[in-house]
């Protein structure tokens, strides 16, 4: 564990990160809207050339040892395969979705993590971090419901992409005790040197990136898009992100927007995994939350290529209320002694 200053710090990182990339991630879906699946595909590709090339620096400098290479891929691939349905998942809800609704949305990922973690880690949780978790997920049902009538909020968005936004939060949230599950095993391999994170995030982006071409064929089905169809898709997606003059369709904004999102989001996930290492999944999830209420407001204002903004329902406004109230029951501090007899 890290000391308390330097996990301030971090925290600090993530938070402002967190901001920044989720409304990027609402800002490269509006030019490439119709093809979610490229930019999942451009991201973790990106991810596995800049991951693996820093990996490869830190190896020759001394930081990575040959033993931090050879543990187990088991659970990398695992990790692997959840963020890739996490990311196709995500980005095809996030398209389709009102910028506001994301952040409210993804919150469901502190009740899975919690879940997971006691399934996969044998945690045990206070009746205050139940209460909390409950409250947040009352308030993504809040949320939901605000679109259950017609003229609210929600009402124009299909049912299916609110279930696969909230989904895509599930897959996330196992990737990510998964991620704490490697540190924990590998110090125990390592005789209590704990991996770096680059050696996790490096083979992790490549399973990713490894599944996300294999289920491509697949997920794309889902949304209409036959197997014979897929290289005359992937073709739009490439004219549509270097946004060629022959271009079918609007795709303003690009190619700036998306990069700027893969870059803000690998520094997002480098800053969340060195707190994880440094802390707790949990810890370091509840910090990203804490991005919430700004990214929800920042997402309901006219922005460029979004001129429109979103007006939040109320029921909407309540969803978000009592979902930052669960948020902070559950991060109340509480005594040392309580705090190792149950985590």
């Amino acid at each position: 564990m890290g000391s308390s200053p330097a996990i301030a710090a971090a925290s600090a990182a993530v938070v402002a990160l967190a901001v920044a990339n989720r409304v990027l991630y609402k800002l490269a879906l509006v030019p490439l809207k119709q093809y979610p699946f490229f930019l999942a595909q451009l991201t973790t590709f990106g991810y596995v050339a800049v991951y693996f090339s820093i990996l490869y620096a830190r190896y020759r400098a001394g930081v990575v040892t040959r033993d931090m290479l050879a543990l187990p891929k088991r659970r990398f691939a695992a990790i692997g395969l959840l963020e890739a349905l996490g990311l196709a998942a995500g980005m095809s809800a996030g398209a389709m979705l009102p910028g506001p609704a994301i952040p409210i949305l993804s919150q469901s990922f502190l009740v899975w993590q919690l879940i997971f973690s006691a399934l996969l880690l044998g945690r045990t949780y206070s009746m205050r971090q139940i209460v909390g978790s409950f409250l947040v997920a009352s308030g993504v049902i809040l949320a939901v419901a605000s679109g259950a009538n017609e003229g609210q909020f929600l009402s124009d968005v299909k049912f299916i992409w609110l279930a696969l936004m909230v989904a895509s939060s599930a897959f996330q949230a196992g990737a990510s005790i998964l991620k704490e599950s490697v540190f924990i095993d590998g110090a125990k391999r390592l005789k209590g040197r704990r991996p770096d994170i680059f050696v996790v995030n490096s083979f992790g982006s490549g399973f990713q990136a490894l599944f996300v071409f294999l289920l491509l064929p697949l997920i794309s089905n889902l949304r209409g898009i036959k197997f014979a169809e897929l290289p005359a898709y992937l073709n739009g997606g490439a004219e549509c992100f270097l946004n060629v003059d022959d271009s079918l369709i609007d795709c303003g904004g690009a190619p700036f927007l998306p990069l700027l999102f893969i870059l803000v989001n690998m520094a997002f996930n480098i800053a969340l995994l060195n707190l994880v290492k440094m802390s707790s999944a949990l810890v370091a999830s509840l910090t990203a939350t804490s991005a919430v209420p700004i990214s929800i407001y920042i997402l309901s204002l006219p922005l460029p290529y979004i001129p429109h903004g979103a007006e939040l329902s109320s029921s909407f406004i309540l969803g978000g209320v009592v979902l930052l109230m669960g948020l902070i029951i559950y991060n109340l501090p509480q005594s040392s002694k309580k705090q190792s007899k149950i985590e």
